[in-house]
């Protein structure tokens, strides 16, 4: 549209000169007829240029818009959205609460398998002297009161 608005310009431009090359002639008529005419498409051009250039500026600046409305959107998720520095905070957190449950339960187990290992060898010294009791009170009692003796009598089945 600027290389026409130039031509047109050129044309007028030529025209004056031609005119001023010329002399008074009965043509002079249809050259004013013609500058009439250069005049107005020079207007009708710039008029044809504004419109077009404000309907361009106006889908332009609605594009932008939306392009700075959806900026906004993204900047706003982005900010929802928590940090590395965060996730790994929280991730070292968790690790850590699970870790020193893990560390107690071993430890009460471990506990309790010693307080068993000292119950079982306690019951294994008990009844090592209970037996020891049973021989040494069998070696020592006449025959015939172990054969009245209910405690030591098996059942028959």
């Amino acid at each position: 549209m600027p290389r026409v608005a130039i031509f047109v310009a050129g044309i007028a431009a030529g025209a004056l000169a031609g005119r001023r090359e010329r002399s008074q002639s009965p043509a002079d008529s249809s050259v004013a007829d013609l500058k009439d005419s250069i005049k107005e498409l020079e207007i009708r051009l710039e008029a044809k240029l504004d419109s077009r250039l404000q309907s361009h500026e106006a889908s332009v600046s609605e594009r932008f818009q939306q392009v700075e409305t959806r900026l906004e959107e993204q900047a706003a998720k982005l900010a929802d959205v928590p940090s590395t520095a965060q996730i790994v905070g929280a991730m070292e957190q968790i690790l850590a609460r699970s870790m020193a449950s893990l560390d107690e339960r071993l430890a009460n187990q471990s506990h309790s398998i010693e307080v068993l290992r000292t119950t079982v060898s306690q019951t294994d010294g008990l009844l090592e002297r209970v037996l020891e009791s049973l021989d040494s009170f069998q070696a020592y009692a006449d025959p015939s009161e172990l054969a009245s003796d209910a405690v030591l009598h098996r059942p028959t089945v």
